[in-house]
């Protein structure tokens, strides 16, 4: 058990994977199985779960640095981005990095019989290239290396017209985020905001109209008084996208995001950061910014995997992901496994 940042963690030596999958502090973990202990005795209640959604949605918004009135909720990032591209008018030209994670490129790619155009360059050319485009939609940290794409640009080029959505899935929860500026921001919850697989949240700006394709019961502005009968009563704003929620994935998200939210946001940034750049200077790599470092080494995974790491084969690498619960210890086992 290690303790970091005021909570427990039933962490193993060596894992070096929350770019995978993110481990709960015990406490998080501990108020999913209390609530699975009432789901089974039958003491649980339906109602009873409208507090966790409501709690977790409004740490998303603060984790995100956006309104919580334009949080809804999802199970995952690509049905949520599937909304956003299933409302964009035919013909609409987008805008996404070589080697994007789909969740992000794929929703508007299938909108191809629109006329909906996908178009991919470097990560770097995002900002330069993004006035030729209607919108962007780009990871604001990338999957498959970390890299950073860069904020101040795309903001520059939504100011000039170009609508931008982000997926903050690799970012939130050791990146300070302020991006009440976009469009769009989505992100899943399993990963660096420690909860289970299952919630995910969307942040959409007031001056974007998204159609409620998935509309149902828990989009309703009186939810448990929208379960039967026309016509659609939807919540304004953020909540009229809603879908049902998984009810045990936000009783975790609701222990865990309001406790990241409260952290000093630029100390877990500086803790992340500095052992995944300790690690690069370790290897002779120039320091990144970045909590996530992939090592294109041919015997990399066998030799990490043989030192206990745990890590993820990930663009024709190895992607290691430092957090919280770690620590300069498994910095050194990273890199006396592959010195």
């Amino acid at each position: 058990m290690r303790a970091a940042f005021g909570q427990q963690f039933d962490v193993p030596d060596g894992y070096l994977n929350t770019a995978s999958i993110g481990l709960p502090p015990a406490s998080v973990a501990e108020a999913v199985v209390d609530a699975v202990r009432d789901w089974r005795a039958g003491s649980g209640r339906a109602e009873d779960f409208d507090e966790p959604v409501a709690t977790a949605r409004a740490a998303f918004a603060d984790l995100a640095g956006v309104g919580v009135d334009r949080v809804a909720i999802g199970s995952a990032v690509s049905p949520l981005v599937g909304l956003v591209a299933a409302s964009v008018p035919d013909g609409t030209r987008v805008l996404v990095a070589k080697g994007e994670f789909t969740s992000v490129s794929f929703p508007f790619a299938v909108q191809a019989r629109r006329g909906v155009t996908v178009t991919e360059v470097g990560l770097d050319e995002l900002g330069e290239q993004a006035g030729e485009h209607d919108w962007v939609a780009v990871s604001a940290v990338q999957s498959a290396d970390g890299r950073l794409a860069d904020l101040d640009a795309l903001r520059a080029a939504r100011d000039s017209g170009t609508r931008v959505l982000l997926d903050v899935t690799q970012a939130a929860g050791w990146l300070p985020l302020h991006l009440e500026w976009a469009d769009v921001v989505v992100a899943g919850a399993y990963k660096w905001m420690l909860s289970p697989r299952g919630a995910a949240w969307m942040a959409v700006h007031p001056e974007l109209d998204v159609v409620p394709h998935a509309a149902g019961w828990y989009a309703g502005a009186e939810p448990w008084g929208s379960i039967y009968g026309l016509p659609p009563r939807l919540a304004p704003g953020g909540r009229g996208l809603d879908t049902s929620p998984a009810w045990l994935c936000h009783v975790g998200a609701a222990a865990a995001l309001p406790w990241l939210a409260g952290l000093d946001r630029e100390a877990v940034r500086a803790h992340c950061v500095g052992l995944a750049d300790a690690f690069r200077a370790g290897l002779g790599m120039e320091p990144a910014g970045s909590a996530i470092v992939t090592v294109h080494q041919p015997d990399a995974a066998g030799r990490l995997a043989d030192a206990g790491v745990v890590a993820s084969g990930r663009g024709g690498g190895v992607r290691l992901s430092f957090h919280l619960y770690n620590t300069d210890a498994d910095v050194q086992r990273a890199l006396d496994a592959l010195a």
